[in-house]
């Protein structure tokens, strides 16, 4: 997605929130009428039924009709594409779209233009052997910082250039939210090229320091600054003490949430550019295999079973997902596809990177580790990145020799002591000759 601000007039923002009303009218009405479904009824409407209930239900609501017609019939779509995708994408069924929160509507290309194959041959029709004819987004590049697109109902509606050359796409994707029109191409970005030397990073994702990489490198985030918190939490209690319901509680709330919007899009924009970064870099990028949605897990639990220290785990969960763990994996595996890995993430912190020892009192502290066997000594947020670029991890690696290479199970002491002599139980003879068999058992040295 190739993703641009806009800057619609008064008159053209009015239309399209007409437009993202209809589209969530519509959306809301097809998520009713599967949920209705249940196993002996018969099927729910797919998507060409659905669009001809959408024709005569345009005859008879003089409000759905004064809409465009496109944008409806693309709402289905996106319906039917997410039915479809819902065990393959993982965010199951489709659920309800609110006012104030599901703002957008999409609108395909109305510009007809000549497809190509791969190779740059005209593409054809099987049957009729005719020129294939595809759709276009109409965008008119105005000059360097500003371009228009033409969208139904408004006309052309210009939107800030961030980049070279607007792209070339079928259809995008228009969304309001937090008082902000964008508008989204539906483009597949060209992957990165790696630089060919073969180099390997690792990365160690935490808290402390958003993303580690093997060669010292320490790289964090953008947050919202210490002056900014405080006017969160200003609106915020000005929220909570407004009368509810009132024009007073909705404005600090929006407030509130513009900054948090521009925290986001700090985040957004340095995932981009580390992205960008570690693609062109490098060829091969190794992350430390994380389940964010299991570590971001509430802890309230249920009322039979309460939680404990939930208001402490809450502010852990925020204050991981203000690092932008997920959105550096993806973008990245966007970026240099088939050049990244995940690396199992246990023992990749308590493991030497220069011996392999793995023993938990190596960590000093979150900054420190010294390991106990070889005495070598380097930030852990690098050890665990170079851990991870080595892809040591998740099976520790079995003891060979004595001091080295050796695990320490968890809530145990070092493992790192001498060989101990083995209980084998083998009878003494006595000076008489006769055989006699000892309540105590003789021991031995292991064999090398």
């Amino acid at each position: 997605m190739a993703r641009f601000r806009m800057y619609p007039t008064s008159e053209q923002a009015g239309v399209m929130l007409e437009h993202c009303a209809h589209a969530r009218y519509v959306w809301n009405l097809a998520v009713e009428q599967h949920t209705h479904w249940y196993k002996g009824r018969r099927s729910a409407p797919g998507f060409a039924e659905q669009c001809r209930q959408l024709t005569e239900a345009r005859r008879d609501n003089a409000w759905l009709a004064a809409g465009n017609a496109d944008v409806q019939q693309q709402a289905l779509k996106d319906f039917a594409t997410a039915k479809n995708a819902r065990f393959a994408s993982g965010f199951g069924e489709p659920t309800w779209r609110r006012k104030h929160v599901h703002e957008g509507f999409r609108v395909i290309g109305t510009d007809r233009v000549e497809e190509f194959e791969a190779d740059g041959s005209p593409k054809l029709n099987a049957k009729t052997g005719k020129q294939v004819m595809g759709r276009s987004v109409v965008v008119q590049k105005l000059n360097r910082r500003w371009a228009r697109v033409k969208v139904p109902g408004c006309g052309r509606v210009r939107f800030r250039l961030s980049r070279p050359e607007p792209p070339r796409a079928k259809t995008f994707r228009v969304t309001f939210r937090n008082g902000r029109w964008h508008i989204a191409f539906a483009v597949v970005p060209v992957p990165i090229d790696g630089p060919g030397t073969g180099e390997v990073i690792g990365i160690d994702r935490g808290v402390a320091v958003s993303a580690a990489l093997s060669d010292g490198r320490k790289l964090n985030c953008p947050q919202l600054t210490v002056k900014e918190r405080a006017q969160v939490r200003k609106h915020q209690r000005r929220a909570v003490r407004a009368p509810k319901g009132s024009e007073q509680k909705t404005a600090e709330y929006a407030k509130a949430a513009k900054l948090k919007a521009c925290e986001a899009d700090r985040r957004k924009d340095w995932c981009e550019k580390t992205s960008t970064m570690l693609a062109r870099g490098y060829d091969l990028v190794r992350f430390e295999k994380l389940n964010i949605n299991n570590m971001t897990r509430s802890a309230r639990g249920t009322t039979e079973r309460p939680g404990k220290q939930v208001r402490q785990k809450a502010g852990l969960n925020r204050v991981i997902l203000a690092q932008g763990w997920g959105l550096l994996r993806q973008r990245t595996g966007h970026k240099a596809p088939g050049r990244v890995e995940d690396v199992p993430a246990p023992y990749t912190s308590l493991r030497c990177s220069l011996c392999g020892w793995i023993d938990k009192n190596s960590r000093k502290s979150q900054a420190e580790f010294c390991c106990s066997s070889c005495g070598f000594t380097c930030n852990a947020d690098t050890n665990a990145a170079a851990n991870v670029a080595a892809g040591q991890g998740g099976i520790p690696r079995p003891r060979r020799t004595a001091g080295a290479g050796g695990t320490t199970p968890p809530g145990q002491r070092s493992s790192v002591r001498e060989p101990q002599p083995t209980w084998v139980g083998i009878p003494l003879f006595s000076r008489g000759g006769g055989c006699q068999a000892l309540t105590g058992m003789l021991f031995c040295s292991p064999q090398p």
